[in-house]
């Protein structure tokens, strides 16, 4: 009983990740294979997080930095981003983190199909566009100035949003690009 009295519940304690015992050489090159070993699951607990805090005007700009044409997404950059976020939100990432850490270094590679993936997001585009005004000008914007920001990042959190209705292996497949790519679905790639 004295064991079960010290156990805090999850809303009161507070999930860190602690990065200082990682050699970030091992981290780059394991990154992508824990990526696309991580179950379906455990990729799509992450978007929830990203849904999560995308539907924050505050917490959004800190992850759309994230997936901006040719923006690092490392470990080191995630662990940035989410320690900008509110404490629900980075209690979520360090659970979604964790459990693709642990899965994705324990796990079989999982079917990935990035032809499959990118042809979700570009469906999943072509609805924002309709759902949206101004989504794939804002998507395809490519100034570095305050106002192409704001306007990838409204555009990224409608497509994720577009996203969240999506069946989950569709959904996590669009997540595993995102992870890898960013958002390079508008370019001169066929």
């Amino acid at each position: 009983a004295l064991c079960a009295a010290s156990v805090l519940p999850a809303s009161a304690q507070r999930y860190d990740i602690d990065l200082s015992r990682i050699d970030p050489a091992a981290v780059l090159a394991l990154g992508d294979d824990v990526l696309l070993r991580a179950p379906d699951p455990a990729i799509d607990r992450l978007f929830q997080a990203v849904h999560a805090s995308s539907r924050s005007d505050s917490e959004s700009a800190a992850l759309c930095a994230l997936f901006e044409p040719g923006a690092a997404r490392d470990v080191a950059a995630f662990q940035r981003a989410v320690g900008q976020l509110g404490d629900a939100s980075r209690e979520r990432f360090a659970l979604a983190f964790t459990d693709i850490a642990i899965a994705g270094l324990q796990g079989e590679p999982q079917p990935y199909d990035p032809a499959h993936a990118r042809q979700v997001l570009k469906s999943a585009a072509v609805s924002a566009t309709f759902l949206h005004d101004g989504f794939m000008l804002g998507l395809a914007a490519d100034g570095a100035d305050a106002a192409s920001r704001q306007a990838r990042c409204r555009s990224f959190r409608w497509l994720v949003g577009v996203l969240d209705s999506l069946p989950r292996p569709d959904r996590v497949a669009a997540t595993r690009w995102l992870l890898r790519e960013g958002l390079t679905l508008v370019g001169n790639q066929g």
